[in-house]
């Protein structure tokens, strides 16, 4: 961990804002005085709390439950949170960047492409991305659900070397930290370590929607991905990135995978469903081949070419997700059929996968 160069930091709304909801500046310049002294390390900092500090000046007592409010807190509270890091940054003569996504940006290849292409290139010139979701214009259909996760598949996308998750807890226990007797976990080898460990959900305060349990997934799904990850309290940010023991520490669990695969599995919505024959079912899982049209038994749901789909089993298990290749409304015309026979009836255009393989994941290797 002390050598890690990029390195991606997740902190979360209860960390930067105060109990009435606003932005916290004494508690923001805090953790920029730990970041921006780092000057030999590229951070990326996923940054919650943009709905948070839109509560206040909105005249909301509490976090909306309503999409509609939530929206109008994110794009009153974006603003006020970016530009609350540009001041405390310039500090020290560090520019910012705002990157906001939506899950729909990147699980498409040339979306992915792109988000890569910004982040890398801001932090060649020196600059700090600020990430976040794109709440203000996020539905339920197109977004993460939580920066945890969000930070665990940006340190993906970037090629980080640390993930650091910032919270008010200093690491993962063994039970409630309030009760008596409980421990710290210092380090999870792998997810069996946590056998029987009681992971908590979103904190008192409620301003984020994570909470440990959020955190615990994301670490897994950094940690399968070839990363190692920090899990402290924000006031332990300057050891986290010293490589200091501190915290929960996740181990690698597994080797980097293809980059859009990951997002495809943690981060796409899938828009309807294909359920395969036996044979399609073999050909995808076992052979790790492309879904061809005569596979398909049936469709469900209604969606569009490029939009990310269950693949299913005849009991309605899903055993893979994918980017299809097909308008809901044309398959039911291709199932049971030959790319070779759909080509000469319909063109050209017809002779290929309804799901290629290079646009496929499995949920259950």
């Amino acid at each position: 961990m002390k050598d890690a160069r990029r390195i991606v930091v997740k902190v979360g709304s209860s960390s930067l804002t105060t109990a009435a909801g606003g932005l916290d500046a004494d508690r923001v310049d805090a953790l920029v005085d730990v970041l921006a002294k780092h000057q030999d390390k590229e951070i990326v900092l996923v940054s919650s709390g943009a709905i948070a500090a839109g509560l206040a000046p909105l005249g909301l007592p509490k976090r909306p439950r309503d999409l509609a409010r939530q929206q109008a807190a994110a794009s009153v509270g974006q603003g006020l949170l970016v530009a609350r890091y540009t001041a405390s940054f310039a500090r020290y003569g560090r520019r910012v960047g705002q990157v906001l996504l939506t899950s729909d940006d990147t699980s498409r290849r040339a979306h992915y492409r792109n988000a890569y292409r910004t982040l890398d290139q801001l932090l060649a010139m020196g600059a700090v991305p600020i990430v976040n979701e794109n709440d203000t214009v996020a539905t339920d259909e197109i977004r993460f659900g939580d920066n945890d996760r969000l930070a665990a598949l940006v340190a993906h996308l970037v090629r980080a070397d640390l993930l650091i998750l910032l919270s008010d807890v200093d690491g993962l226990y063994d039970g409630d930290p309030a009760t008596p007797g409980t421990s710290r976990i210092a380090e999870v080898r792998r997810p069996e370590d946590l056998a029987g460990v009681s992971i908590g959900s979103a904190g008192k305060a409620g301003v984020g929607t994570g909470g440990m349990v959020t955190k615990v997934e994301a670490a897994r799904i950094a940690a399968a991905a070839g990363i190692p990850v920090v899990l402290t309290s924000a006031v332990h940010a300057a050891d986290a990135l010293a490589g200091s023991s501190t915290g929960t520490h996740f181990l690698r669990t597994g080797r980097r995978s293809a980059d859009r695969l990951l997002w495809l599995a943690h981060a796409s919505t899938p828009r309807g469903a294909l359920v395969l024959d036996d044979g399609a079912v073999r050909a995808v899982v076992e052979r790790r081949s492309s879904l061809l049209p005569a596979g398909i038994a049936s469709v469900d749901g209604e969606f569009s070419a490029g939009d990310p789909v269950e693949l299913r089993d005849g009991e309605g298990h899903a055993v893979a997700r994918g980017l299809v290749n097909f308008d809901a409304r044309e398959i039911p015309r291709l199932m049971g059929r030959s790319t070779r026979d759909l080509a000469r009836e319909l063109g050209p255009a017809y002779e290929r996968e309804v799901v290629h393989r290079d646009d496929l994941v499995l949920l259950h290797p």
